[in-house]
């Protein structure tokens, strides 16, 4: 079992190192993930997830999620081969979570090198301000 915070981490790049693990057989935490990072445009960012929430019927989808972990674990899932079986059982033993839930706190948590985001010299948004900006409630 590997814990990750998402603190300042690039969310594509963490997301990959966590599918290739996931597909490997690890079990995965994911704390803090509405303080990981998307780099460009807020504004581009902002508007390409408001085309995914409004995308199809509103009664028969396809559903986006609005709240940081909901999106965090769609960007993980999309790196996995869904429609195979090996797929979504590496799905399964990702749990992703807004800040530090009180089972986990106390214990080291990990961060990936190449998804540091303290390199980055572009503008960027969080995922919790992109989650408030197209229409999540505050959960943290």
């Amino acid at each position: 079992m590997k814990i990750y915070d998402a603190e300042n981490q690039i969310l594509g790049r963490l997301a990959t190192a966590i599918a290739k693990q996931l597909i490997a057989g690890e079990k995965i935490f994911v704390v803090n993930s509405e303080k990981s990072v998307l780099s460009g445009n807020p504004i581009s960012k902002t508007k390409f997830y408001m085309e995914r929430i409004h995308r199809g019927d509103p009664i028969h989808g396809p559903f986006f999620p609005k709240h940081p972990d909901g999106i965090f674990r769609r960007t993980v899932r999309g790196m996995l081969p869904w429609d195979k079986s090996k797929g979504r059982d590496a799905f399964k033993n990702l749990k992703v979570f807004i800040s530090v839930p009180e089972e986990l706190k106390g214990k080291t948590f990990e961060k990936i090198e190449l998804a540091d985001s303290a390199k980055l010299k572009t503008k960027y948004i969080t995922l919790g301000e992109i989650s408030i900006a197209i229409g999540g409630r505050k959960r943290w």
